[in-house]
């Protein structure tokens, strides 16, 4: 963890900042560009948003982290539990690596939990949230709005409570002010415009791994340009086809080892 980083809570002064933050975070990752700025924006505007226990972090008097915590629901016919979830949880993509997400997890677990929440349930990444304690939900009998079990549904017990709650989980309304496509690009405006990459149809999701582009070659080694930065890289042993100069990759980033292509990606949209 980085010695000099600070978890507060946001001001209205951060807004943008933390937005583009945020953008910059999931940037191509889950699809073609992103929208979890547009979804930060729409949880401030939300009665459902819990601002006393959602957190930004700061180093440097820079923006490099945010977690945003709003009110859940476990339903189980007509019985109605109040729990809790989180997103987006944002980390600067440059500065990754430093235990920023984990300093915002342990921040705002404890504040759940010294708040009397009787627990955290969302839908996440599954190879990341149970390093907090997170499990899958399907233990505890809880599925989402449409009775569905996924991996990505989980859960965190924050009291005694939690044994006696099962059901689905029922997300604030609001998110679905998502979909306002006009809206989005209204708020687009005010923010860079980046590259947008889809390397394939339907919905995408890269678990431990980024998009990048091979800026040089130096041998075995393979500059990869990833935002502001270059990071140095050699093939993985099972790649298939070499990547050039200008190729879009996936690849491993490895911050305190070496870093590896594992594909080679082609734009569908270029």
């Amino acid at each position: 963890m980085l010695k000099d980083l600070i978890v507060r809570k946001e001001k209205e002064a951060d807004y943008h900042n933390t937005e583009l933050m945020a953008m910059r975070s999931f940037w191509n990752k889950y699809g073609p560009a992103a929208d979890e700025h547009f979804l930060i924006r729409i949880i401030r505007e939300s009665e459902d948003y819990l601002p006393e226990i959602s957190r930004i972090a700061e180093y440097d008097g820079k923006i490099v982290g945010a977690v945003y915590y709003t009110k859940a629901w476990i339903v189980d016919g007509d019985v109605k539990h109040d729990v809790i979830t989180f997103g987006p949880l944002a980390v600067e993509p440059t500065m990754e690596g430093n235990d920023i997400g984990g300093a915002l997890m342990r921040e705002t677990i404890k504040l759940a939990k010294d708040a009397g929440y009787a627990g955290i349930a969302l839908m996440g990444e599954p190879y990341y949230y149970p390093r907090f304690g997170f499990e899958r939900g399907e233990k505890y009998g809880l599925t989402d709005q449409d009775g569905n079990v996924w991996n990505s549904l989980q859960v965190l017990p924050l009291n005694d409570d939690f044994s006696n709650i099962k059901g689905m989980l029922i997300e604030s309304k609001d998110f679905d002010k998502l979909e306002d496509k006009e809206r989005l690009r209204e708020i687009n405006k005010d923010f860079p415009e980046y590259r947008v990459v889809k390397v394939q149809e339907g919905f995408m999701q890269i678990f431990e791994q980024h998009l990048g582009v091979v800026e040089s070659i130096e041998e075995d080694t393979y500059m990869v340009r990833y935002w502001e930065l270059l990071i140095p890289t050699k093939l993985s042993s099972n790649l298939k086809k070499k990547p050039e100069v200008g190729s879009d990759v996936q690849f491993i980033w490895n911050h305190k080892g070496q870093s590896s292509i594992t594909k080679v990606l082609k734009n569908l949209l270029e």
